[in-house]
């Protein structure tokens, strides 16, 4: 199963397994990560799933939809590594996928 990576707001860093398929949001809840409230379900209909991508990895992921990047507009915590930890599968290609959970809005 590939490895991620998880930042907290604090700056605490652990390493947890996902398996492909997967979203990076479910991942991370199902790890016990509290502080990503992932409201909407991973439906992509709201930001609270927010997270920065290590910018070694951006290259790797999806293209952004519209939805997504509206919806990141919204966060005062939006930088050019922001996605919605939603919107992110779990794959091969991402093993050691490195993210920060965004301060929350």
């Amino acid at each position: 199963m590939p490895k991620l990576i998880v930042v907290t707001r604090e700056g605490e860093e652990r390493e947890v397994t996902g398996e492909t398929g997967l979203s990076v949001m479910e991942v991370i809840r199902e790890n016990g990560f509290d502080e990503l409230l992932a409201l909407c379900g991973g439906c992509c209909s709201c930001a609270t799933c927010h997270v920065h991508v290590d910018p070694e990895f951006a290259a790797k992921l999806p293209p952004m939809s519209e939805d997504e990047d509206d919806l990141l507009d919204s966060s005062s915590d939006r930088n050019e590594n922001s996605r919605l930890s939603c919107q992110i599968q779990m794959s091969d290609e991402l093993d050691g996928l490195r993210v920060t959970i965004a301060a929350e809005d």
